[in-house]
């Protein structure tokens, strides 16, 4: 693939940021509707690098966590890239036809079809805490809509963005795909630039943000954020059941997930039940912690010291705080999971997303108590249903807002290539993944088109002749 002496230069720059934009727009101009064939040809270029570079990459992410599971790795970053891939490269040829749509009868002869067109160039923002899968994801749709992308990895990860960098300059030319790296002042000089769409992934404070610099330019933008995503455990549902299926996505990643369970609501008479099934399973899981594999670390220091400081305050407002490895000394910064019960709205861990293996549980009476409290809070990026009854399924379904949902499972709707993802509100704003990525990515452009035949002429002026009054009659109806 192309390669220049701008290579060798990191792009840390401001100067650099826009010459590297108007290197893509000018190519964009120069190419302005890819061929499937070429965006074919991306995709399994893109595919075939990350197979070839597993190890490494998993050895990176390890790197930048001092401790990130492997197969952790392999199965919520690899696993799902190279599915989006393998769905975008089966699907693309249909998602690129022209959408036919009808005519009126008052407007024909005449045609009408939606044709889906490249943006331009993309920029995308990505967060630390799935470094490899979050930069992947949607650079996949933007790819397979025909677009020129600059990522910015986050300064979090330096390992997994140096690697990125060097692979994906192998598989692309700079003018096509490209990798910037640098810290925060490099972040907000990269959400100031005109791209034609810009997607963030991370926090809430900082998505407001980049909507701002983003509003400057006008450029639309896909915001992919968190908050707090609930967990129902119903009244009737098997307690191992949902114990199970929380714990799996709490823990992983040690709960460094946008859409892991932040609390579970939980019937009153079933809390202490609840939280004896949680430990257990949890324990069954992660037998210990030291030297543990399986377990991954806090990112850094700075989010560990974030993750006590929520114990602790949580502790001096009065909570019930259940360390579930109370016997074994800390091991870098691989933080025990913890539950958290007699919690208040006064504590930080209730008012933040918590992004770690914090549990607070919530006590309830019944259903509409639950809903009502959930109802009362910013809608969530994620929530969660445990209960077998159709009918209160359906319940949660219609009196609640979110921006996903699983029944009876927890994060798994994330990995579904069919499904689009993405918040609403505070937890969020666009969607991406599979055929809504795509969508994203591209203007749905209008086409109205006649030939020769015009029986549009007929309601010209001047105005007042009898057929415009027929005209009237048979369509003001």
């Amino acid at each position: 693939m192309l390669a220049d002496a701008t290579r060798s230069l990191p792009l840390t720059e401001f100067d650099a940021l826009d010459a590297l934009f108007a290197k893509q727009r000018q190519a964009f101009a120069d190419n302005p509707r890819p061929t499937a064939a070429q965006r074919l040809q991306w995709l399994k270029s893109l595919r075939t690098a990350l197979l070839g570079q597993q190890d490494a990459l998993i050895a990176a992410i390890n790197e930048d966590f001092s401790g990130r599971s492997a197969d952790e790795t392999l199965l919520a970053e690899l696993m799902p890239s190279i599915q989006g891939l393998r769905h975008a490269e089966k699907h693309l040829k249909q998602w690129m036809k022209a959408s036919k749509r009808k005519v009126g009868l008052a407007f024909q002869p005449a045609s009408a079809e939606v044709q889906y067109q490249p943006l331009g160039v993309v920029g995308i923002i990505v967060p630390w805490n799935y470094p490899l899968f979050l930069a992947i994801g949607p650079l996949t749709c933007a790819l397979a809509a025909g677009n020129r992308v600059m990522l910015k990895l986050s300064e979090a990860t330096p390992a997994t963005g140096l690697l990125l960098q060097q692979l994906l300059d192998k598989v692309f030319p700079e003018d096509l795909v490209s990798v910037v790296l640098g810290e925060a002042d490099v972040a907000q000089a990269f959400s100031r630039l005109p791209f034609d769409h810009l997607l963030f992934t991370g926090a809430t404070s900082v998505g407001r943000q980049v909507m701002l610099a983003a509003a400057q330019n006008l450029t639309p933008v896909t915001l992919e954020l968190g908050g707090k995503s609930p967990a129902i455990v119903s009244s009737s549902v098997p307690l191992a059941d949902a114990a199970e299926r929380i714990a799996f996505g709490k823990t992983l990643n040690a709960g460094q997930t946008c859409v892991a369970p932040d609390y579970v609501l939980v019937p009153r008479e079933r809390l202490d039940d609840f939280a004896s099934a949680y430990q257990n399973v949890v324990r069954r899981f992660y037998p210990t912690l030291a030297n543990n594999r399986d377990y991954s670390a806090i990112i850094n220091p700075r989010h560990l010291a974030r993750l006590e400081s929520y114990l602790e305050d949580a502790r001096n407002k009065g909570a019930e705080i259940i360390d579930l490895y109370p016997e074994e000394p800390r091991q870098g910064r691989r933080l025990p999971p913890h539950l958290l019960l007699k919690v208040s709205d006064e504590m930080r861990v209730m008012q933040d997303e918590i992004f770690g293996p914090l549990l607070p549980l919530v006590p309830y009476d019944n259903l509409d108590q639950a809903l009502a409290y959930i109802n009362q809070r910013p809608r969530p990026l994620a929530l969660y249903y445990f209960g077998y009854e159709r009918s209160e399924q359906q319940r949660v379904l219609e009196q609640t807002h979110s921006g996903g949902v699983c029944l009876n499972d927890t994060l798994l709707h994330v990995a579904q290539d069919d499904l689009p993802f993405g918040g609403i509100g505070p937890s969020g704003m666009g969607h991406y993944h599979g055929h809504e990525g795509f969508l994203t990515f591209s203007k749905a452009k209008a086409v109205f088109a006649k030939q020769r035949l015009n029986a549009a002429r007929l309601i010209y002026p001047p105005y007042g002749k009898a057929l415009l009054k027929l005209v009237y009659k048979l369509f003001i109806r």
